[in-house]
């Protein structure tokens, strides 16, 4: 049966979603609330959206989709998954991070639940090239023993940014959990982690320098930075007893070998990450299939929220 998939959204990301869309055998409906977005979706795309909002296009009484990915603004996320979950859709993708607030991100958790759904935050990293070599590295080393990540944001490129009111405030949230998930994603969620901030600034008052370090729960030990009135870039290394996994930038893999100093590029086939937005291919067809072990559930992300509250000082 050929699936059919409504996309929510006419903005950028949208248009990554529908060139894999595209590309793969399946039914699209696209909806958009703004004119302005969907024109040049259309034009772009050559895909017909449906404006006025979600929650118009539901009020017309449409069958159900079996896939929906929400690529909304930040600011919406929480209100149109929500709505897609009362409609009774089974099967959702949600741009990361899915909530600003945690009784949002845990009420989708409860209606999930209640729905007999499946929702998803969509970390597109998760899906990388080089993170599947990298996962295929760590397993044949024997595991993770210890890992570090940086996420600094330049502050002086988003402080210029238009975005909706709150979602700036919550930018950790909003853009630095992409590293911060990777990280844990790979080398192991939490048990113990102290953190440390100082700083702040106009659109972040919680904190603008971010330190700490503990352990996941697989036993590794980590430590994290970010300063975001200075220099950096987002980075990820992964140490295993042979290997040190060098993911910066994050798209590409580097190794270095115990016992040597250089750091060489892993060969890997990045066909896909070069096509589409990186990760975007293998989480769309993947989500599809039902394929579902990599995905940050949404009661994964409920869980994550309680440890990014405290690394972000919200």
């Amino acid at each position: 049966m050929k699936k059919l998939v409504w996309l929510i959204g006419a903005g950028y990301m949208a248009k990554e979603y529908a060139k894999v869309l595209s590309d793969i055998d399946c039914e699209i409906n696209v909806i958009s609330r703004g004119k302005e977005n969907a024109d040049k979706f259309e034009e772009e795309t050559a895909l017909k959206v449906f404006t006025g909002g979600l929650k118009n296009y539901l009020a017309s009484n449409p069958d159900k989709c079996t896939h929906a990915i929400i690529a909304t603004g930040v600011e919406a996320l929480y209100d149109v998954t929500k709505m897609l979950l009362n409609y009774g859709i089974k099967n959702i993708l949600v741009e990361k991070p899915a909530g600003l607030r945690k009784f949002e991100i845990e009420n989708i958790a409860i209606k999930t639940k209640e729905n007999k759904a499946n929702t998803f935050v969509a970390y597109n990293r998760r899906f990388y090239a080089a993170v599947n070599k990298a996962l295929e590295i760590i397993k044949n080393d024997g595991g993770v023993t210890s890992f570090n990540f940086e996420f600094t944001e330049w502050a002086h490129v988003i402080d210029p940014l238009k975005k909706a009111e709150g979602v700036k405030e919550k930018w950790f949230l909003a853009n630095s959990t992409h590293v911060v998930d990777l990280a844990f994603f790979l080398g192991g969620f939490p048990s113990v982690i102290e953190s440390h901030t100082s700083g702040s600034l106009s659109w972040h008052p919680s904190a603008s320098v971010f330190s700490g370090s503990g352990i996941s729960k697989t036993g590794a030990l980590f430590s994290y930075q970010a300063n975001w009135e200075s220099a950096g870039r987002w980075s990820v290394e992964i140490l295993t007893p042979k290997n040190r996994l060098i993911l910066r930038p994050m798209e590409k893999l580097q190794i270095q070998k115990k016992g040597e100093i250089a750091q060489t590029f892993v060969e890997i086939d990045y066909s896909l990450d070069e096509k589409y937005k990186p990760g975007l291919f293998l989480q769309m067809k993947h989500f599809l299939d039902g394929i579902y072990d990599n995905f940050c559930s949404i009661y994964e992300q409920k869980r994550n929220y309680t440890i990014y509250e405290k690394m972000a000082n919200y």
